[in-house]
C-alpha cells in the first residue's frame, strides 16, 4: 500500500471497499469478544466506515486511523457529525462523542501517541497491503497493543491469478505465519460470498471467501 495510491483512490472516488452498512462479521462476532462497555477500539485504515458508528453506538470508544483527509471529512459530513479538530506533531485529530479519528500515517504513530487500546477491528486494512508489505503492517499494529487486547480480523481469499488486488487475498496459512508471533489466532467463520460480490465477478473472480479470525495479543 503506497500513500499516493490511496490518496488517488479517494480523490477519484474509487472506493469499492466502502460498505453502505455495518459489516456482517462485525455485527455477528464482535459481541463474542466480550469487551467491556467504554473499551477503546482501534480501527486501522478506517476510511469512512460505518462500522465505527456501530461500535460507538454500542458504547465503545472508537479510535480510527486514516491517511486520507477526504475520507475523514466525508465520514463526519455524511453522518451529520461536527467534530472538534486539533493538531499533534505527527497527525491531525478529529473528535466527537465516542469517536477519535487521526488523520495520519499509521506507521508514524506510537503506543504513547494513541493511548490505551482494548480492542482491535480490522476489516479492510490487512488486505489492503500486498504480500511484501504485510509483515511490516502486522508488526506495527502489534506494537501498538498491550498483552490481552482482543480483536477481529476479516480477510478475503481468492485466486490472485484472476485478480491482483487490492484487496489482496490473505490465505489462512499466511495469517497464521504473520500473526502467530504476536497473537493467539482462531478462525471463527468462513463464508462463500461470491454471489453478492458483483464487482469481483465482473473482474473475472470465480471463487471468493470471507474469513473472520479472533485475535488476542500475546
Amino acid at each position: 500500500m503506497h500513500e499516493d495510491f490511496w490518496h488517488e483512490r479517494w480523490r477519484t472516488g474509487q472506493i469499492g471497499f466502502h460498505q453502505a452498512e455495518p459489516d456482517r462479521n462485525l455485527t455477528q462476532y464482535w459481541p463474542g469478544l466480550a469487551l467491556a462497555t467504554g473499551s477503546s477500539v482501534l480501527v486501522p485504515l478506517c476510511g469512512k466506515s460505518l462500522d465505527m458508528l456501530w461500535l460507538r453506538d454500542r458504547g465503545y470508544s472508537v479510535l480510527g486511523i486514516e491517511i486520507s483527509a477526504i475520507a475523514v471529512e466525508a465520514f463526519f459530513a455524511e453522518n451529520g457529525i461536527a467534530p472538534r479538530r486539533s493538531s499533534a506533531p505527527d497527525h491531525e485529530i478529529y473528535r466527537s462523542a465516542g469517536l477519535r479519528l487521526l488523520r495520519a500515517d499509521l506507521f508514524s504513530l506510537t503506543k504513547a501517541s494513541l493511548g490505551p487500546i482494548d480492542g482491535l477491528y480490522d476489516r479492510a486494512a490487512a488486505i489492503a497491503f500486498s504480500a511484501s508489505q504485510r509483515p511490516g503492517y502486522v508488526e506495527k499494529v502489534a506494537s501498538l497493543l498491550e498483552r490481552g487486547t482482543r480483536g477481529l480480523l476479516v480477510t478475503v481469499e481468492y485466486s490472485q491469478q484472476q485478480m491482483s488486488g487490492p484487496p489482496f487475498s490473505l490465505e489462512r496459512e499466511e495469517v497464521l505465519r504473520l500473526y502467530s508471533p504476536f497473537f493467539e489466532v482462531e478462525e471463527i467463520a468462513r463464508a462463500d460470498t461470491l454471489e453478492r460480490e458483483h464487482r469481483m465477478r465482473a473482474r473475472g473472480v470465480t471463487a471468493w471467501h470471507e474469513v473472520c479470525y479472533r485475535l488476542v495479543r500475546a
